[in-house]
């Protein structure tokens, strides 16, 4: 029997050559750059609010609005950068350019400048070279994250031929990579911004895109030629003059990034913008549902309208976890989790560097080698180490409100495998909820994470701040939401859209997820305070306006969960039998 195993398992290996652990091997590439992707942007993000009002001296509302207009056009690019990438470049060019870009953005964000001064006329003066820059860095991130957010994922598609079941566990271990990719970098870039100075934590987010740009590039040939363009001859027509199709697509990103950098500095242009996309999408959908659909089709595009707009409010609420959240933790509660644990003396840096640093020497070493005993023990190392260390890092780091938004991801890898496991066990009873419920479950959810906020807001006194353990139970909360409802709603769209239009109903999710980050920032701005000259805060004041807000946030989740629950029987029969 042992004999017959082994032969079984070397004949594998040698039939499936370029497939690790029963899946491509590119899928490992398109995970290790999901990863050091994800690490840059949510690393950035970690420190983007705190930057703004610590170092260049924004207000609140000002910095809101800039993570507002920020976020609702990252999400609003990779519509664009997916449709030029399926018509013309191909998921590798694109990828490329996205990674350069983003390489260039954060490795920008690294420019701090002079902190702003307040003089005696009360008025803020800002070091203004180092804030274009900064406005600058932000349109080369936007621009670069619409050009490989969407291509990666259609590629992880493209390893699998038609009906492979095994799909569906590659795209769990490759969406683990976003997941872990945000859990190292709040940690890493949030301790370093915070304990180092903020080009350390900006530069770190830099150099992880630096590396999943790498692994991207050397791992190629496991992508099976899937990423090249679809019609090498169309992108080398000439389009412009000696410009071909390629380099038109190339100077129109570069000419894209002045109009980027004006939005980001115009207030409330993004958000006008997004209303004019919304307003003409809800009339092309009236138009197209209406003319171009049989009755069932018709309540199909219905019922998956009813999961965007979902999707749009359950955003609106977790994206105060980058807003909010952070603000309230810096100035109301406690950082460390295990204070008596913590290592307070000397220059200390996170040991979870180390993994991350390796993984691209590892991963390239794995992909080499047939499967068998020492991919596994490579990786399976890797793994272990990265676990271990970043617990280390947990315990006995210094906290500060931008790492502890690592929590949100921590909870996202533990909750996970249950989520897996517990609607195929539902469902084995017959208990299973519909997507409708899911969905409202979740946004129940979302508003419960606030009520530990609002207790941990109460206990902030004159002789001290709340404790820490407020906004970890917060997290696990709204975990739970978003692993209820974020996996099920993009199903329900995929499933339910008119194949025809099944790209631009893609597309209204993101528009949803875009516009919900404009929402985060509006909510947000009712706790937003004057901070005065000497920096102090008015805690009463302080007290007052994060209780408000956080009571608002959870009637709003609550209630728009009893509505969800209300519709469910009207969008169950509009769904036709979709499960």
């Amino acid at each position: 029997m042992t004999d017959t195993a082994t032969l079984a398992a070397t004949t594998a290996a040698t039939d499936h050559p370029d497939e690790l652990f029963g899946h491509p091997k590119g899928l490992y590439v398109c995970f290790f750059t999901e990863m050091w992707e994800r690490f840059s942007f949510y690393g950035m993000k970690a420190l983007l609010a705190l930057y703004l009002i610590k170092h260049h001296g924004f207000s609140d509302a000002e910095s809101l609005s800039v993570l507002g207009a920020y976020g609702g056009l990252v999400y609003a690019t990779p519509v664009l950068g997916g449709l030029l990438a399926d018509r013309y470049l191909g998921m590798r060019k694109a990828v490329v350019l996205g990674g350069v870009l983003l390489c260039l953005g954060h490795l920008g964000m690294a420019v701090e400048g002079h902190a702003a001064t307040i003089g005696a006329d009360g008025v803020v003066h800002r070091d203004l070279f180092a804030l274009s820059v900064f406005y600058l860095s932000l349109a080369l991130i936007i621009s670069g994250v619409g050009f490989l957010k969407p291509n990666i994922s259609t590629v992880v598609g493209k390893l699998y031929p038609e009906g492979d079941p095994r799909l569906d566990s590659g795209f769990t271990l490759f969406y683990a990579g976003i997941n872990v990719g945000a859990l190292f970098s709040a940690l890493i870039c949030g301790y370093l911004g915070d304990r180092f100075g903020w080009g350390y934590g900006f530069g770190a987010a830099g150099i992880g895109m630096l590396a999943g740009l790498t692994v991207f590039l050397t791992g190629q040939k496991y992508l099976q030629g899937h990423a090249e363009p679809p019609n090498p001859e169309a992108l080398r027509r000439r389009l412009l003059g000696p410009l071909n199709v390629e380099w038109t697509i190339y100077l129109c990103a570069a000419l894209a990034l002045p109009v980027l950098w004006a939005l980001m500095q115009l207030g409330s242009a993004v958000l006008w913008l997004q209303l004019l996309t919304m307003a003409v999408w809800l009339g092309w959908l009236g138009w197209y549902v209406t003319a171009r659909c049989n009755p069932v089709q018709r309540q199909q595009m219905l019922a998956c309208v009813f999961f965007v707009a979902i999707c749009l409010l359950f955003f609106a609420l977790y994206e105060q976890t980058y807003g909010s959240w952070v603000l309230f933790n810096d100035r109301m509660l406690t950082k460390d989790l295990f204070p008596s644990l913590v290592i307070r003396e000397g220059h200390l840096v996170p040991w979870s560097i180390l993994p991350l640093l390796l993984s691209p020497f590892v991963v390239a070493a794995a992909l080499r080698m047939r499967s068998g005993l020492m991919p596994t023990l490579l990786l399976g190392g890797l793994t272990l180490l990265g676990t271990v260390l970043i617990i280390r890092d947990c315990v006995v780091l210094p906290q500060s409100a931008s790492s502890l938004t690592y929590l949100g991801a921590l909870f996202i890898v533990l909750l996970s495998p249950i989520m897996a496991w517990l609607w195929p066990f539902l469902e084995r009873y017959g208990m299973n909820p519909s997507k409708p419920v899911k969905s409202a479950i979740g946004l129940a959810f979302a508003g419960l994470a606030f009520l530990p906020l609002i207790a941990g807001n109460q206990t902030v006194g004159a002789d001290g701040l709340g404790s820490v353990w407020w906004i970890v139970l917060a997290y696990l909360l709204i975990e739970i939401g978003e692993v209820a409802l974020s996996p099920i709603g993009l199903s329900a769209v995929t499933q339910l859209s008119v194949p025809q239009v099944a790209g631009l109903m893609m597309g209204a999710w993101w528009l949803g997820t875009s516009f919900s980050e404009q929402l985060a920032s509006i909510f947000g701005k009712f706790a937003a305070l004057d901070i005065p000259a000497d920096g102090k805060i008015d805690m009463a004041v302080a007290q007052a306006k994060y209780g408000e807000l956080f009571q608002h946030m959870v009637w709003l989740g609550l209630g728009a969960a009893v509505l969800a629950l209300v519709l469910t029987p009207v969008v169950r029969r509009w769904m036709h039998g979709v499960r």
